[in-house]
């Protein structure tokens, strides 16, 4: 009886040069469309637009972004300048990281949070395009936030002459830097072994968060709108995981599965005629020798 595989067709079919095509295919266009050129118009609106994420935090009490960075600056620079790297740095590193693993480790599930992770970035970018926010390190300076980039530094800055040309700084919300960890939590933390690993995974979105606010690049509500084009993000991921498996061909396991069972029910239905032949035969032979025997 031939063996049956153990890894369904469509993990086998990936191929890591593709998955590396699509994912520089879908980056490219993601910093096309983010990056491009505002104008004053886009400026007032994303300043109108951060007065109304401002508002909205007062309705709920929670406007308390500039307290939090004034807690650590200027007293501890040293501890801003962290989170300015872990800012700069992490959001590519961890995400690349932990793609790159699922792919390697768990390529069951690899389709579905490809999907979601693509589908979370192009629901920011309906984001940048629609509502424009300017983050807090940019707001007049009666609003007492501190650019910490700029002040205390880190990695780099976007006051640099090919930063100012190619980012757009009031992409903003969702903040795509709390939707992108929160993901890689989703991702990492079912693959982890070890107790201190999970641990890490999990904080890794409230560090994210942290980051995201106490260098004033976001409002913690754009953290909220990441989460939140995470989790549309990964219903439409498996509603289209779903969808293409309905119409996807069977799997090749399942034919093997199938075609075993058709070759051995005829040798098992052979087996037991001979079995039962085989006493009849004895007697018919055993019969005949009686026949011509002689007398």
């Amino acid at each position: 009886m031939t063996a049956i595989p153990t890894a369904p067709a469509r993990v086998r079919q990936l191929r890591w040069w593709r998955e590396v095509l699509y994912v520089l295919s879908f980056y490219g266009i993601y910093t096309l469309v983010r990056n491009r050129g505002l104008d004053v118009d886009s400026r007032t609106q994303a300043y109108h637009n951060a007065l109304r994420v401002i508002r909205a935090e007062r309705f709920l009490h929670s406007f308390h972004e500039a307290w939090l960075q004034h807690l650590f600056y200027p007293s501890a620079r040293w501890f801003i300048e962290f989170w300015d790297i872990f800012y700069g740095s992490a959001h590519f590193i961890v995400t690349v990281v932990a793609i790159v693993w699922l792919f390697r480790r768990d390529s069951a599930r690899y389709p579905l949070w490809r999907n979601t992770l693509a589908f979370t970035t192009a629901l920011a970018l309906i984001g940048f395009a629609f509502f424009p926010l300017m983050p807090p390190r940019l707001l007049p300076a009666h609003f007492h936030f501190v650019d910490t980039l700029q002040v205390v530094g880190g990695l780099w800055s976007f006051d640099s002459g090919t930063m100012q040309k190619i980012s757009n700084q009031y992409a903003a919300m969702p903040s795509l830097h709390f939707g992108w960890s929160t993901w890689c939590a989703c991702v990492l933390f079912p693959m982890a072994k070890r107790r201190w690993v999970q641990a890490l995974v999990a904080v890794y979105p409230l560090m994210t968060l942290f980051a995201i606010v106490v260098t004033a690049n976001h409002f913690w509500l754009d953290a909220a709108g990441g989460a939140a084009a995470l989790l549309v993000g990964y219903l439409l991921a498996r509603s289209t995981t779903a969808l293409a498996q309905r119409l996807r061909p069977p799997d090749r396991a399942h034919v093997d599965r199938l075609f075993d069972t058709l070759e051995t029910a005829p040798a098992s239905a052979t087996k037991v005629e001979s079995g039962d032949g085989s006493a009849d035969g004895g007697a018919n032979v055993g019969g005949s020798q009686d026949l011509t025997t002689p007398r």
